[in-house]
């Protein structure tokens, strides 16, 4: 039983003849007969009593009748659903992004996104690189930003980069350090606030140290945060150092951004999406749009 077979018999009971319904239904009058006798053979019943001058119902025609009604209304009406789901921009996307992306890149993106398109709304997860990749995979965000790529089912896209710096309190050493330059062998020697396992930010402080030539196991870590907030205020505290954004040493007035010369390391962020996943209509014009916003770059698979 298809839909074709159930509006060539709807078309013949409105109709009341073969030939009226294939020419409402636009198609030859043997084709309309076909797609009944089809259905009956399905069926195992007789929905039409043949005549030479009319075609009138059987019990059983008068209720698949009824049913067929119901079925093609409800096709449209799906249809109508999807093509105004397909073509309006509107609703809510889920995003999960991590802190650096999140709290200094996707604002301003987002912003940009709904001057062109005001109907849709967001609804931003903060968490870290990896809580941003499992709510991606696990389909509990259409979109995701990160500033790391653990595995997963996910297809990723560097997005923009951030430049990492090493920032000290305000205290009259730190100061001297501004003033005269450091070695980043001789920070390493400082005690070191850090992020949490699992945090992009952690894993760039140990590619760059490692890239400078210091083990990061060898690093005195005085302590351990769970956001990049907590890192920054540990710092100006006098706790310790940390490698951190850019972005983020810039908006603390009692952090010292130390200059470590000739080193300049740049950390990628990326954009997510489920692997082999169909977005909403809106999560795809933004996911495009955020593609170009900051920088293009190949497509990247774990």
């Amino acid at each position: 039983m298809d839909f074709r077979q159930l509006e060539a018999f709807s078309r013949v009971v409105e109709t009341g003849s073969f030939s009226r319904a294939a020419e409402a239904l636009g198609v030859s009058q043997p084709t309309v007969s076909a797609h009944v006798t089809a259905l009956e053979r399905e069926l195992g019943l007789t929905l039409i009593a043949r005549t030479t001058r009319e075609a009138g119902l059987t019990e059983a025609g008068r209720l698949l009748f009824e049913y067929a009604g119901q079925m093609l209304a409800l096709r449209r009406q799906a249809g109508e659903t999807l093509h105004r789901f397909a073509t309006d921009l509107s609703g809510t996307v889920v995003i999960a992004a991590s802190t650096i992306p999140g709290r200094y890149f996707v604002p301003r993106l987002l912003t940009a996104f709904r001057k062109r398109h005001p109907d849709v709304k967001f609804d931003l997860r903060m968490t870290d690189s990896a809580g941003a990749v499992r709510q991606v995979t696990d389909r509990e965000a259409e979109i995701g930003f990160c500033g790391t790529l653990p595995g997963g089912k996910y297809v990723a896209r560097e997005f923009a980069n951030d430049q990492l710096v090493l920032v000290a309190p305000n205290l009259p050493k730190y100061r001297v350090w501004r003033e005269e330059g450091v070695s980043l062998r001789r920070a390493a020697q400082e005690p070191f606030v850090v992020r949490e396992e699992g945090s992009g930010t952690r894993r760039e402080t140990e590619l760059f140290l490692r890239a400078m030539g210091v083990d990061p196991a060898g690093v005195n870590i005085a302590a351990q945060a769970s956001s990049n907030e907590e890192v920054e205020r540990l710092v100006e505290e006098g706790a310790g150092v940390a490698i951190l954004s850019k972005s983020a040493a810039e908006e603390r007035e009692k952090l010292l951004t130390l200059e470590l010369p000739g080193i300049r390391i740049r950390r990628k962020l990326y954009l997510l999406r489920r692997k082999n996943s169909v977005l909403s209509p809106s999560a795809q014009v933004l996911y495009s749009f955020a593609e170009g916003f900051y920088l293009r770059s190949p497509e990247l698979t774990p």
